[in-house]
């Protein structure tokens, strides 16, 4: 505590200090950041033109609000990094669990204090990171853990009957007064505390053991929720559902470039003591295989896919290049093969249909790596490399096989691939050999393989080993004698 800071009540209000409701005090910063141009959110990538817009519209109203979105949508950050609104310090009378301003004070205790000493009433000061108070909603969530409760100790300590309002010991929302009060996943909360939030909240009043206090907090509240459980019937109460300002609906990235930035930004890959190189063909396949999960039959959408997939699915497949250099002594590279050994991060994030419980999840997963190297490849290759990719199909039609092990250093494993007749020229074509460390262009040679077993011209074992596509039975024409084979 700096020695000029007021420390009573009188030295406070000779400094001029003119108390602010917390709705204004965020308004106030926030156009100062919009003013001089400052990042409202740090960190949060692809909302500037949707999700950012309409939460700052909200706040600029002073509106309470929620944020309704699937899972790994950056709700919670967006959330925390509302306190950076909030002035640096406050005063508030000192011992007031509730951060009592010292000019309007709420509870029997700030009000007793203030009529004892008046303007030697102590001051303290708290910072804007104890003015935040977040509660994720369970269903075990009770009006004592949001509102209060009566102490029974406390009464006995202090001589109090239970009456009175000094035996309360005050819950979340009320320890918020002057601050932000966040709930996460709000459908969760049961229906008589969900009418203790917005009685409390729009009416200032509320029941402890039956014996009724007025509370007229000053908060911020913002609340986060699933749209699908937002919108069911019975979820929200509609009282409740009538006093939140404003609905601000999260996405997820709309393009892969944005998924990329963002994975990359989040994921652990820089290690400190070891450089691990990411090639943009592989972090393309990661972020993709997200976006395919997102459109898949097989995976439900109603619980969404996170963003934290393609992280974890990153970090996972780095571990994986990692392992891979310090066995061989050379520089790690993320290759694609390293995302299959990413498969665990990759199944663990998705919640599968009843299709795809059917197929397993690590088949769903290998056919998503499959057609998100595909689509990659499509994005890259030029025209006119066909002629290249039939070279490659025809080596294996010919009888050719190629297995490059996941710990092979990356000369042997060129070695190997450049053998396949038209490879290295449909990577060259690509873009992805001039100029490219050796791990980066096993990692190109890697894509254009998975790419052509994807679309299956070419066939790939769930060991590696790629070879020619396998031959299929087929009901054989009425007019044949019988089943033939179709290579």
């Amino acid at each position: 505590m700096t020695p000029s800071r007021p420390t009573t009540l009188g030295a406070l209000k000779e400094s001029g200090y003119v108390g602010q409701s917390v709705r204004e005090e965020v308004r106030r910063n926030l156009i100062a950041r919009l003013r001089d141009g400052s990042p409202v959110f740090h960190g949060v990538v692809g909302y500037d033109d949707t999700v950012v817009p309409q939460l700052v519209q909200a706040l600029l109203a002073k509106q309470t609000v929620i944020l309704l979105g699937l899972r790994g949508q950056a709700k919670s950050r967006m959330v925390r990094q509302l306190v950076d609104l909030l002035d640096p310090e406050i005063p508030i009378i000192a011992g007031s669990e509730v951060n009592d301003d010292p000019l309007r004070p709420i509870s029997r205790h700030g009000k007793t204090v203030l009529e004892e000493c008046g303007d030697s009433t102590p001051i303290d000061w708290v910072t804007r990171d104890a003015r935040f108070v977040e509660k994720l909603a369970t269903p075990d969530v009770t009006i004592a853990d949001i509102i209060g409760d009566v102490d029974p100790i406390k009464a006995a300590r202090g001589g109090h009957v239970l009456s009175d309002e000094m035996t309360i010991h005050f819950g979340l929302l009320p320890r918020a007064n002057r601050g932000i009060f966040a709930v996460n996943e709000l459908p969760d909360l049961s229906g008589k505390i969900q009418v203790g939030l917005f009685n409390v909240l729009q009416e200032g009043d509320v029941q402890i053991k039956g014996y009724p206090v007025r509370l007229p907090l000053d908060v911020l509240t913002v609340f986060t929720a699933n749209p699908e459980d937002y919108t069911a019937r019975g979820k929200i109460i509609t009282p409740l559902k009538d006093r939140i300002g404003a609905e601000v609906r999260t996405h997820y990235p709309e393009s892969v470039e944005t998924g990329v930035r963002i994975t990359r930004q989040e994921a652990w890959v820089d290690r400190g003591d070891v450089d691990i190189e990411v090639p943009d063909v592989v972090a393309s396949v990661i972020e993709r295989v997200a976006f395919l999960a997102r459109e898949d039959k097989r995976v439900d959408q109603r619980s969404g896919v996170s963003q934290r997939l393609p992280i974890a699915a990153l970090e996972n497949a780095a571990s994986s290049a990692e392992r891979r250099a310090l066995l061989t002594g050379e520089p790690p590279v993320v290759r694609i093969s390293d995302v299959y050994a990413a498969l665990p991060a990759i199944e663990g994030k998705l919640e599968l249909e009843y299709e795809g419980e059917l197929q397993g999840s690590e088949r769903v997963a290998r056919e998503l790596i499959g057609r998100a190297s595909a689509e990659a490849l499509d994005d890259m290759v030029p025209e006119g490399v066909e002629d290249e990719l039939a070279e490659v199909v025809d080596y294996f039609d010919r009888g050719g096989v190629l297995q490059v092990g996941d710990t092979a250093a990356a000369a042997a494993a060129l070695e190997g691939l450049t053998a396949v007749a038209g490879l290295e020229g449909a990577v060259r074509r690509a873009g992805m050999w001039d100029g490219a460390s050796p791990g980066a262009r096993v990692a190109g040679c890697e894509l254009v393989l998975e790419a052509l077993a994807a679309e299956r011209r070419i066939s790939r074992s769930s060991g590696g080993a790629f070879r020619r596509r396998r031959a299929r039975k087929r009901p054989a024409p009425p007019s044949a004698g019988g089943p033939s084979l179709e290579a």
